[in-house]
């Protein structure tokens, strides 16, 4: 009994080291299939968003999607503790752990060992009895310092990581619209030296693409944290820069070719690697996003503004294999985390957000009694 106790104690705590390292230190996306981290997030995310689909109201679905990441991020970390202790306690069942009180021996008493050495309380009412014992105390404790200092250094690089993920997508507001669109980012692109504008805009979403790429495969709990609006994610800004790009290739010959074929490449490089991380395969989308009326509309209003176009059946043919190299890869991943793919084009007259004013609204809520002034609260 004592070897089967120390064996699967210290496969568990193994085990969590690896998860952990594997997680906060190593830089890189992990290959293998099994993975307890990722487990984690797909088996809590599911029934969490499924709940919330079901039983919260619409208006308020995306504030309680977006409390996912933060707890399941703190809850993640404390299985690992709670892993942690277990497996400790397992090896002081199997080495022997004597009280100094009292209360008696068992495994209750190891637990209490093992979490109070874990935290570093240091009571001293139980003690280790064998030198193997004192051994597993002190490494014990050395773990418990470290993890401390890890979720220290782990918890402001996320935030971060998520800060700079969100200043582009707020920038991008008033210029491709709210949510953005491939269609407003060409129109309000459309004025004198708008290309230059354009091309510049590209070479930064190049850069933010990579940026992503780079963190959410270290850190894949980022996919999670939601944006401040609700019109607003990374999954809509990065396909609207996508159906920009691919646009851009086959139908403008103008000098933002060459950087909409580069931004196309590693914004569709993400696309797809997220898909692997969260094991999700490229679903193709239910309807046409951009079917041939909404695409002829888009050219008689691009070509009103000055800019010559190339059009044709092959030209067509072009745009609809690239749109195949991302849309499924998008779709998949929409589905998944619960994000709107947004459409080629808005409505005509749709407001952005930086163009609202939850301020008269709740002036009119609170004229009107009937109309919950709390309501707005959502917007902030």
């Amino acid at each position: 009994m004592a070897i089967l106790s120390a064996l699967v104690g210290a496969a568990l705590v193994l085990t969590v080291l690896w998860e952990g390292f594997e997680t906060i230190v190593l830089p890189r996306r992990v290959t293998r299939r099994f993975r307890f981290t990722r487990l984690f997030f797909r088996t809590t995310w599911r029934p969490w968003s499924t709940l919330v689909r079901h039983l919260v109201p619409e208006k308020h679905r995306e504030t309680y999607l977006s409390y996912f990441g933060p707890i399941s991020l703190l809850l993640l970390l404390s299985v690992w503790a709670g892993g942690l202790i277990v497996g400790f306690a397992l090896l002081y069942r199997a080495t022997g752990a004597v009280t100094g009180t009292a209360s008696g021996e068992g495994i209750l008493t190891d637990l209490y060992l093992s979490g109070t050495t874990f935290f570093t309380l240091g009571i001293g009412d139980v003690t280790p009895r064998t030198n193997l014992a004192r051994m597993c105390t002190v490494a014990e404790s050395g773990m418990g310092f470290g993890f401390l200092a890890l979720i220290i250094g782990y918890l402001p690089a996320l935030n971060q990581s998520f800060a700079q993920r969100e200043v582009s997508i707020s920038m991008l507001d008033s210029r491709a619209g709210s949510p953005p669109t491939a269609a407003e980012i060409l129109r309000r692109h459309s004025h004198e030296r708008g290309m230059e504008a354009l091309r510049e805009l590209l070479h930064d979403w190049e850069h933010w693409s990579a940026e992503l790429l780079e963190s959410h495969l270290s850190y894949p709990v980022l996919a999670y944290f939601r944006s401040q609006h609700e019109n607003q994610s990374w999954l809509t800004a990065l396909t609207s820069i996508l159906d920009t790009c691919a646009f851009l290739m086959v139908s403008l010959e103008a000098n933002c070719r060459r950087q909409a074929e580069l931004t196309y490449a590693i914004a569709r490089h993400s696309l797809v690697d997220l898909s692997l991380v969260f094991m999700m395969p490229p679903r193709e989308p239910t309807h046409n996003r951009l079917p041939p009326e909404e695409l002829s509309k888009l050219r008689t209003d691009l070509t009103a503004t000055g800019l010559i176009l190339r059009q044709g059946e092959d030209v067509d043919q072009e745009l609809t294999e690239l749109r195949r190299q991302y849309e499924p890869y998008a779709n998949a991943l929409a589905l998944y985390l619960r994000i709107t793919v947004p459409p080629w084009a808005i409505k005509t007259g749709h407001s952005d957000n930086w163009q609202a004013n939850p301020w008269e609204k709740r002036g009119r809520a609170k004229a009107q009694p009937h109309l919950p002034a709390e309501e707005d609260d959502e917007h902030f």
